[in-house]
């Protein structure tokens, strides 16, 4: 038996949450993609990671206005059962694909900085776009069961819908989003603390250019953490308790007892799109190419791009890390 809840407190908190997350996500995410198709040449094959990334981050912010209305009445789904399951597609879809090309910078960066002289950094941007399809293809194979869920005879708009039989709740979807979750931040981990070790082994990490990267560096862990991290652990507390209520209460007992949690997973959820609304502040600060174009295009003052009399070394450190 499917849960359902009233959603009282998800009715005031998540409309004006969504809405920001669309507002600032669609500007910075749009601004993003008109400076890679614009106004960026020549590309990299890192560029192609940034581009794809920022296409996920604006497709997923493309359906919150719905997700918001959904919530505005009153968890009501006036759009029909087929659109409902294509936003539902276009947030896991683009979740998951944010979540591996955010993983492919990490390593991306990894290879440039600890192994300088592997034939891939030389990939051409070809068989970077090859590799960016086959990123999106694997998540599509992913995540594109939710076509499959059926909402025509409800006006619930949900791809995470709990369940008191304890292995119904145990899905190919719920395994998808903490799958999805756990290998790449071990990846993100792994790739930061290897780049911050290599360029301290180089003593370059006190360079204050190479510095700030580094620190970006480090925030962008930390936010995809905080961003992802809370879905993650509620949606694990709820299979677990759903498997120890089931053993001890009756199954019309067991939806009121999970109320709670299963708000807080709403909640969380959420927040997760924050880590799209903010990707393209960290092209923007950790990029100086991105940084310069987009104060031109925006017809700000240009920031000073002289030269700098750094050794090589540094100069080839500070362009792995930073670089577009």
């Amino acid at each position: 038996m499917h849960c359902n809840f009233s959603g009282d407190l998800l009715n005031g908190v998540l409309p004006p949450l969504l809405i920001t997350e669309f507002v600032f996500g669609i500007l910075g995410n749009g601004l993003a993609l008109w400076v890679f198709c614009f106004h960026l040449r020549p590309w990299k094959s890192s560029t192609v990671l940034l581009f794809n990334l920022a296409m996920a981050d604006f497709l997923l912010n493309m359906v919150l206005p719905f997700r918001a209305h959904y919530y505005i009445s009153g968890i009501k789904w006036r759009f029909g059962s087929a659109f409902c399951n294509i936003c539902l597609f276009f947030l896991a879809m683009n979740r998951t694909g944010s979540i591996f090309f955010l993983m492919a910078i990490a390593l991306d960066r990894y290879m440039r900085v600890v192994h300088p002289h592997h034939a891939i950094n030389t990939l051409s941007v070809s068989k970077a776009m090859c590799g960016a399809l086959g990123l999106w293809l694997l998540t599509i194979s992913m995540t594109g069961h939710i076509f499959s869920l059926d909402h025509s005879n409800t006006s619930y708009c949900e791809s995470f819908m709990v369940n008191t039989e304890p292995t119904a709740n145990l899905s190919w979807h719920k395994f998808v989003f903490v799958f999805s979750f756990i290998v790449p931040v071990l990846v993100i981990l792994y790739c930061t603390a290897c780049v911050i070790g290599q360029l301290r082994g180089r003593q370059l990490a006190q360079h204050a250019k190479i510095k700030k990267a580094l620190c970006f560096m480090i925030v962008v862990a930390i936010l995809f953490i905080i961003c992802f991290l809370p879905s993650t652990i509620t949606q694990l507390l709820i299979w677990t308790k759903t498997r120890r209520l089931a053993s001890t209460l009756r199954p019309a007992e067991v939806c009121p007892a999970l109320e709670n949690m299963t708000t807080a997973f709403y909640i969380t959820i959420s927040l997760t799109y924050l880590n799209s609304m903010l990707d393209p502040v960290v092209y923007y600060f950790s990029s100086p190419t991105f940084k310069n174009i987009c104060r031109k295009t925006l017809h700000l003052s240009q920031a000073d791009t002289a030269e700098s009399t750094e050794k090589k070394t540094r100069e080839t450190a500070s362009q792995s890390i930073s670089q577009l």
